[in-house]
């Protein structure tokens, strides 16, 4: 865990890591949110060529690419349409049949490693589509899966699978907000569990880092960044 002084000093942390991640050309899987999203607006600033990179998304809703609820839509407009040289993006095609985008990005994610892996928490603990006790957090055969939403908006999603977070060398979470304060600490101070998935989703090949503003770590304690 590394504790921030601000929301803005979390943003600015994960934009650099963005950042240095896009410079190495990596495979990057970004989350929805609006502490995220001002990190993707610094990180358009801060670097203009992201063509070596690779983008794709944690999990999104099952809507049109331009509706206001799309993750996709959120980082075209953070991002995408910031900088010149734009990297290559996989979308989760949400328009379609919640099955069908979930078959459809589990044969794009097969044989790719991401590298570094942007995760939010839910005040239930959930992360990416992945919500508490839910059937996806067995799943170990496939990469992309459709979900049933926990919270509003209530719509079907499309996530990435457990193991696809686990191969990841660099997890990080950005968590800001006292409402966030007790499910962070179920999720980094406390065993792994199904009832607080973002618990279960830590690298295994390298490092999972936990990023907290005041509010989010009233309840823990760690290391100053």
């Amino acid at each position: 865990m590394r504790f921030v002084e601000s929301e803005d000093a979390l943003a600015q942390a994960a934009a650099a890591e963005l950042m240095s991640a896009a410079r190495r050309g990596a495979h990057i899987a970004l989350s929805g949110g609006g502490t995220p999203q001002r990190a993707y607006e610094i990180a358009a600033e801060l670097l203009d060529d992201w063509s070596g990179a690779t983008l794709w998304f944690g999990d999104d809703r099952c809507v049109p690419p331009d509706h206001e609820h799309s993750n996709y839509r959120m980082v075209k407009e953070a991002l995408l349409d910031r900088v010149t040289r734009p990297p290559a993006v996989r979308r989760i095609e949400g328009e379609l049949d919640p099955e069908e985008a979930a078959r459809r990005y589990d044969e794009q994610l097969q044989g790719v490693r991401i590298d570094l892996a942007l995760m939010g928490l839910g005040p239930d603990g959930h992360t990416a589509s992945l919500f508490p006790d839910a059937p996806e957090l067995d799943e170990r055969e496939r990469r992309a899966v459709a979900a049933e939403a926990g919270m509003e908006p209530r719509v079907p999603r499309v996530t990435m699978t457990i193991p696809v977070f686990q191969e990841a060398p660099h997890v990080l979470f950005l968590v800001a907000g006292e409402e966030k304060a007790e499910a962070a600490a179920r999720a980094f101070g406390s065993a792994p569990g199904p009832g607080t998935p973002a618990s279960l989703t830590r690298s295994v090949t390298g490092r999972t880092v936990a990023l907290l503003d005041p509010g989010a770590s009233t309840m823990l304690r760690g290391d100053a960044i």
